[in-house]
């Protein structure tokens, strides 16, 4: 995926206000397959995978032994093919594919499930925005009005020779669903989008309009030496489950103690931008570090994620970003920063 296609600002703007499509073949698919796949995966994850039922989704996070965070997916419930054996699919990030891959099977084939590689050379497109879901409704002649969030299904579209995977999910803070075809399909697909006046759109925009949903992007704003506590994710973690996973002990210790930490929103007085990497300050000296930082087309403001410590967490509280040298103004704010109606 490049960077942007027409521009940042015109791709943002199209996802937040009709409709844009983003090439996320880059992510990875993977298909877990077994008896009882739930009960195994679930040694794996810290949120309760029996919440979710057959055609619903739950967003989770894999830990190491430490309570870390070794990535964030999405699980599918895709059903059951008998009385035991079962389907899960999970969405894994680009940067820990391989090592994410390699994990889950070390963990999951000696007990006796499956690890393919759904996805293979096939294609994984995000069709977001206000329009996203009456566009596909007319190419798939279905009502998905309900189709809830994270739900997913198979929709048949005009001109594609295998029914597609199509969640109700997305990384943009916009309704819209993400699909999963084979090449050729998905080459027909996006030249069938264009046509449809839809907007190819980049890493730049992918990148504001998540941050802007606060949504977090992993080796930034969570990584493997990050509780989901210290990451603000602490909800998923269902420490009220039976159930024994890699990293229980180690989040039953934090949050018995608390974190040390806490991810925060930020918003910038003026037009400065916080990046990545940048000191936080608090009457001048150093607390934290920001993890995410933007302007944001939709705000006109800059914004940003950041680390404190949980004493300066509280909304309200008045720090400041140093960028080239200077302290810039900056108060915690309440995420999201932008929520669509």
């Amino acid at each position: 995926m490049p960077v942007q296609f027409s521009g940042l600002m015109q791709e943002h703007k199209a996802v937040r206000e009709g409709v844009g499509m983003f090439d996320i073949s880059h992510m990875g698919v993977l298909r877990i397959e077994g008896n009882n796949p739930k009960d195994t995966l679930q040694r794996l994850v810290p949120s309760d995978l029996h919440r979710i039922g057959p055609g619903e989704a739950c967003y989770t996070v894999l830990l190491n032994g430490n309570g870390g965070i070794r990535d964030d997916l999405i699980v599918y419930d895709c059903g059951a093919l008998d009385a035991e054996r079962g389907v899960l699919v999970l969405v894994i990030n680009a940067a820990c594919a391989d090592s994410d891959t390699a994990w889950i099977r070390e963990q999951l084939e000696p007990a006796g499930l499956s690890v393919t590689d759904l996805k293979n050379d096939g294609v994984l497109l995000a069709l977001q925005g206000p329009q996203a879901i009456p566009l596909l409704e007319r190419l798939s002649g279905s009502d998905l009005s309900g189709l809830p969030r994270f739900g997913h299904t198979e929709l048949t579209l005009q001109g594609l020779s295998k029914p597609v995977f199509t969640a109700r999910t997305g990384y943009t803070g916009e309704d819209g669903v993400e699909l999963l075809l084979t090449a050729d399909d998905g080459r027909t697909l996006w030249q069938q989008l264009l046509t449809e006046g839809v907007t190819p759109c980049g890493l730049g925009a992918r990148d504001t309009l998540r941050l802007e949903a606060a949504m977090h992007l992993y080796g930034q704003d969570m990584d493997a030496d990050t509780t989901p506590f210290e990451a603000s994710l602490g909800w998923l973690v269902h420490l009220e489950i039976p159930a024994d996973f890699v990293g229980r002990q180690a989040l039953e210790t934090a949050a018995e103690n608390g974190p040390t930490k806490r991810l925060v929103g930020l918003k910038l007085t003026g037009r400065a931008i916080a990046r990545h990497d940048y000191p936080v300050l608090h009457n001048g000296e150093r607390v934290g570090i920001v993890t995410s930082g933007t302007w944001s087309p939709t705000l006109e403001e800059p914004i940003a994620l950041a680390f404190v410590p949980p004493t300066l967490a509280k909304l309200g509280t008045e720090l400041q970003v140093e960028i080239r040298g200077k302290a810039q103004p900056a108060t915690v704010v309440r995420r999201p920063f932008y929520k669509r109606a």
